[in-house]
């Protein structure tokens, strides 16, 4: 991730994120209401410094239920304050007390009954409160900075969770294309990973030659707000205009089995910057795997970006984010940042 191009310039800042738990907040924003009937269970919990596996592991053991029994809708960081929705099903419909499960670091906020089981990316985004302590940069600059990025926009990288530890997860999943065996759980994680990593290159492609943000002949378009994909089409000033005003965005392949949807430029940009002999396995293992191809939106604006300063120096950020994308995308616009929770 430290070597992908920038879309802003140079760093304006360097500062510290997650000095505490309470320094990263972020909150699922609900894809749905309860049904308000059926056998699920249907809770919103505040846990602060536990992920989301270990969340649905303790609920399991207070309703007495198998941990397949469990839903969620994403994965949420354990250094971290975070509130998120998790499904558990009962049956015969006896409600737990909930107090029981009430702890320091796990709050029910509230609780339904629901109809299904919450699957993945049941939510309709994230909203998150930032705060950047130990900060060293200009304010005049890094207020240009985040109005340069509320207005524009930044590059819609996949952020360095996708690729591990180290970012080793590429290499292992070239070895698990060579035929290394691996766990079912680990082996979804590696196809994501390779994925990632060849859209983030042809991203990075569009960054540096200035076209993230812009159309190439042979577009393929996706609306803002949903993964529904058009095109290519010529650039019209209809287009344009709705470019403009960020209703559609161009987009990048994930890469499956199947040509690729874009034509002309867009399409021999994206096939150049997938070339080598890494990128190679990478593409061939995800076509053994009969992944499909798919796209995503090459640019991402932090919805309702608000920002403010503490007497302490600390800059706090506060924005919302579609499924699937990353604070940390957004924050490396800004300037080098330092995750205390790796160190």
């Amino acid at each position: 991730m430290m070597e992908l191009p920038h879309a802003h310039g140079a760093p304006v800042l360097t500062a510290r994120l997650r000095a505490s738990d309470a320094d990263f907040f972020v909150e699922e924003l609900a894809g749905f209401e309860p049904s308000g009937a059926g056998e699920h269970l249907l809770l919103t919990v505040e846990k602060r410094g536990m992920n989301t596996a270990f969340a649905a592991k303790r609920i399991a053991e207070w309703a007495g239920v198998a941990e397949s029994a469990i839903g969620y809708a994403g994965l949420k960081d354990r250094h971290a304050v975070t509130r998120q929705r998790f499904s558990v099903w009962i049956p015969k419909k006896i409600l737990p007390d909930i107090s029981t499960l009430q702890t320091d670091d796990l709050q029910v906020l509230e609780h339904a009954w629901h109809a299904r089981k919450l699957p993945r990316g049941a939510l309709a985004g994230n909203r998150f409160v930032l705060a950047l302590r130990m900060l060293e940069g200009e304010r005049v600059a890094v207020e240009a900075r985040l109005q340069q990025i509320a207005a524009q926009g930044v590059p819609n990288y996949f952020g360095e969770q996708r690729f591990g530890r180290g970012g080793n997860n590429v290499q292992q999943a070239v070895a698990m294309f060579a035929g290394r065996r691996v766990k079912r759980e680990e082996r979804s994680m590696l196809l994501s990973a390779a994925r990632s990593e060849l859209f983030n290159r042809v991203l990075a492609a569009r960054v540096e030659s200035g076209s993230w943000n812009a159309a190439l002949e042979g577009e393929v378009w996706m609306l803002d707000g949903s993964r529904s994909v058009f095109g290519p089409e010529v650039l019209t000033p209809e287009l344009e205009a709705r470019l403009a005003s960020f209703d559609i965005h161009p987009t990048g392949p994930l890469w499956g089995v199947g040509e690729l949807r874009s034509s002309g430029v867009a399409c021999e940009v994206e096939l150049a910057a997938m070339g080598g002999d890494t990128a190679g396995r990478l593409r061939a293992g995800l076509e053994k795997a009969e992944m499909k191809q798919e796209r995503r939106a090459l640019r991402l604006r932090p919805e309702g970006l608000q920002w403010r300063w503490h007497e302490d120096g600390a800059l706090v950020l506060e924005f919302s984010l579609p499924p699937g994308c990353y604070a940390t995308t957004v924050l490396r616009e800004l300037g080098v940042i330092e995750d205390a929770s790796h160190s």
